[in-house]
């Protein structure tokens, strides 16, 4: 006699980060390009004034991934986290 498959039931159509997405995001536009940062420069540091929610109008420190340019809006999903200041004097990439 061959064992029976149990079915599992719960959550089976959500993806895997689908959750994350969903959440409230806040608009922030850039101000000022920091500079780079990463193992290979990969990162850009920049300062970004926050445009809605409860942050309105602070000026955050933020790491963003990909091309970015002054004036360009960012989807933030939180705004209670800065990122750390670029320590050293040698930075990689084209902003120095």
């Amino acid at each position: 006699m061959a064992k029976q498959q149990k079915v599992k039931e719960g959550k089976s159509q959500s993806s895997k980060g689908s959750d994350k997405i969903l959440g409230e995001t806040v608009p922030a536009v850039v101000e000022e390009i920091i500079g780079r940062t990463g193992f290979r420069g990969e990162i850009t540091q920049v300062k970004c004034l926050v445009q809605e929610g409860k942050d309105k109008g602070r000026s955050m420190r933020r790491n963003v991934k990909g091309p970015v340019r002054i004036g360009d809006i960012l989807m933030l999903r939180e705004t209670e986290i800065e990122a750390r200041r670029i320590k050293s004097k040698v930075t990689k990439g084209v902003y120095t």
